[in-house]
Formats: structure tokens, C-alpha cells, sequence
């Protein structure tokens, strides 16, 4: 039971890291700073753990404005949100 639910959660991030993968093909030298994309969320009441860089997308974890914890992806040219996930 343990392996199948860690092969069904590894699937999981594997799969939302591959499709957020399709939509982040930005040249490094066009993407905006982190710092700008933590501005952006924490305007729309997240609350920012951290960003960091996955298959050429950022890659934050926060909590939103209605108090759930996400896992999302953005374009870091344009922050459009590209895949997200959250939990209670």
C-alpha cells in the first residue's frame, strides 16, 4: 500500500512539473526577478514561502488569499499562472 501511494504521489509531481515544463520555454535572459513575481502574489494576499526555478517555470509555495496552501507555477516572463495545486 506505502509503495502505491508513494508511486501515485510521485506521478503527481512529476505530471504538474511536466505540464507546467510545456508552457515555460522563455529565454532565461526575458524573465523577471522573483522578488517581482513575490510582489505580484503577496498583492493578491498570498502569503509567500518561497519561489524557486522547476523545469523553466517559478515555482511557489504559499498560501492564498483564502488561506489554502499552494503549490503553483508561473511563466517567469509574464507571470501567468501555467498549473497550480493546493490543499486545506
Amino acid at each position: 500500500m506505502r509503495i502505491l501511494i508513494a508511486a501515485l504521489t510521485a506521478t503527481v509531481a512529476f505530471g504538474s512539473a511536466a505540464l507546467a515544463s510545456d508552457k515555460c520555454t522563455v529565454p532565461t535572459n526575458d524573465w523577471q526577478p522573483r522578488e517581482a513575481l513575490k510582489t505580484k502574489l503577496e498583492g493578491e494576499g498570498w502569503k509567500v514561502r518561497s519561489i524557486k526555478t522547476e523545469e523553466g517555470c517559478y515555482e511557489a509555495y504559499a498560501i492564498d488569499g483564502k488561506g489554502k496552501k499552494v503549490e503553483a507555477y508561473f511563466n517567469p516572463k509574464t507571470f501567468e499562472a501555467v498549473n497550480a495545486k493546493s490543499s486545506d
